[in-house]
């Protein structure tokens, strides 16, 4: 009996303990790390996997709080692939960078459509801005335990449709930049939100887009 008495005894704080637990992942739930991208063409929200990926998260929210998306634009877009930037300006000069980061591909997260994860070279520990879009699954580019990938580390929680409308942005004009939009889609401000924000977005196109039309090996179409 005095098994059943201790069992009794402790039941009470067991409950204490399971209401705690509810109450912190309730309080999680929702609070991660949210990231509003203004473009040209309207506002991307995007929500962070800290728990997933730390070093990818940490070093992309340096990067925003110290304002070196600003006026970046997306220069890479591959319809039903990606939509890629985060690294270049206006006229196509690559930014200064910090040192690149781990590749933490391995943690489980997926390349699926309106996931955002960190572009790289060759090299599996060489990402450092850049960042890109999925337009779909692309799941060959998920990273596992023995076969490096490319790092998710946030999703689209709001603006999706932007995202589809750079996707649709003409393209070809610039020779040496064939996947550039012709009209540049700047990232105009990369800020900080909280889960309560809602982007307010524009009716048309900003008319603040600008064209390349500076880059020495511009090829116009007919």
């Amino acid at each position: 009996m005095k098994p059943l008495k201790k069992i009794s005894a402790t039941y009470p704080l067991l409950i204490v303990v399971a209401t705690l637990l509810l109450t912190v992942q309730s309080s999680y739930a929702g609070s991660e790390p949210r990231v509003a991208l203004k473009t040209d063409l309207g506002t991307i929200v995007v929500a962070l996997y800290p728990k997933e990926a730390p070093v990818t998260v940490a070093n992309f929210l340096e990067y925003v709080d110290s304002k070196f998306y600003d006026l970046t634009i997306f220069h890479r877009v591959v319809p039903g692939f990606v939509v890629q930037g985060g690294g270049m300006t206006f006229d196509f000069v690559s930014k200064p960078t910090r040192d690149p980061i781990k590749n933490e591909s391995a943690n489980g997260l997926r390349n699926d459509y309106k996931t955002v994860a960190m572009a790289r070279t060759a090299r599996p520990d060489s990402a450092s801005s850049q960042f890109y879009i999925n337009l779909q699954n692309n799941n060959a580019l998920d990273g596992t335990e023995s076969k490096p990938g490319y790092t998710v580390f946030g999703i689209v929680v709001e603006g999706m449709e932007v995202v589809e409308k750079i996707a649709a942005e003409p393209r070809g004009m610039y020779r040496a930049h064939p996947e550039a939009p012709n009209y540049a889609v700047r990232i105009l401000s990369a800020q900080r939100v909280d889960k309560d924000f809602t982007a307010r977005q524009p009716e048309k196109a900003a008319s603040t887009s600008m064209q390349n039309s500076n880059v020495s090996d511009a090829l116009v179409k007919p």
